[in-house]
Parts: structure tokens; sequence; C-alpha cells
């Protein structure tokens, strides 16, 4: 009888690691996250894989009082970077302008970015592609979280 038992257990054993990577296999572990908000309404929620979907932050209707907060989580600390950075840089990757952001003490802080100016990048290089970047010490190769 005790026989019969461990068999069966024997057999379960792959089909159960099986499901186990299935499962494993689409949560996206050890990637880095941002999520964008204007004032407190989510515009975009990514992670920072290598291949990049392209998403634009559309900001004509945004007032010029309105703020936009970024909130960027490295995957090895669960919390916010250190020396953060976001940028915007134009089609040929020239940075147009650069925000620095004081080190989060206490995990997940935003960094906050005025609206008004960056509609006023975008008047300013109308009809050119703008893109939002993000870099840190942790990320000084930075990365690319949306296009204006």
């Amino acid at each position: 009888m005790q026989q019969i038992s461990f068999k069966r257990t024997l057999l379960a054993m792959p089909a159960f690691a099986m499901l186990c990577l299935t499962l494993f296999a689409f949560a996206p572990r050890g990637v880095d996250s941002y999520e964008v908000y204007l004032n407190d309404k989510l515009l975009l929620k990514e992670y920072a894989l290598k291949e990049v979907s392209l998403k634009s932050l559309h900001l004509e209707n945004a007032s010029a009082s309105d703020r936009l907060v970024i909130y960027y989580t490295h995957c090895h600390t669960k919390t916010a970077g250190t020396g953060r950075s976001i940028s915007i840089k134009d089609g040929q990757g020239r940075t147009l302008k650069e925000w620095k952001f004081a080190d989060a003490k206490d995990g997940k802080k935003g960094m906050i970015i005025p609206v008004k100016e960056l509609q006023a990048l975008e008047k300013q290089h109308g009809g050119g592609q703008l893109t939002m970047h993000y870099a840190a010490a942790e990320l000084p190769q930075g990365q690319l979280l949306a296009a204006l």
C-alpha cells in the first residue's frame, strides 16, 4: 500500500512542477516598473522590459497647473532609486530639459513635474517627437518611459 502511494507521489511531482512553472512564467518578476499619474489619475503603468512599447502621454487637455507624477520602482530593491532624474529628449536624442529628484528615504516617492513645463517644451519643439526618460544610480543607461 505504501509503495502505491509513493509511486503516485512520484508521478504527481512533474505535473505539479509544470503547473508552477506555467504560473510563474506569466508574472513579471525581477523587472523594474513605473507608473505615471496626471494629478491623481493613472495614465500609464508599465514594466520596464527590454522591448519597450512606446506609449504616448497626451497632455493637450491638461491644465497648466496640473502636475505629472512618476513612480519608478527598481526590481532588486522594490523601492525608488538614488540619484534619480527625468529628462525630455528630442528626436535626435538631445536632452532638452532634465529634472533631478532627491532620494526617497521611505520607499516609494513620486517625481513631480509641472505640466506647464512639459507643455512649454512641446510648444517650443512642435512637430518633433519628444520622449521622456528615467535614470538613476541603479539604472545609469536610463529607461525610455513614454512619448509626449
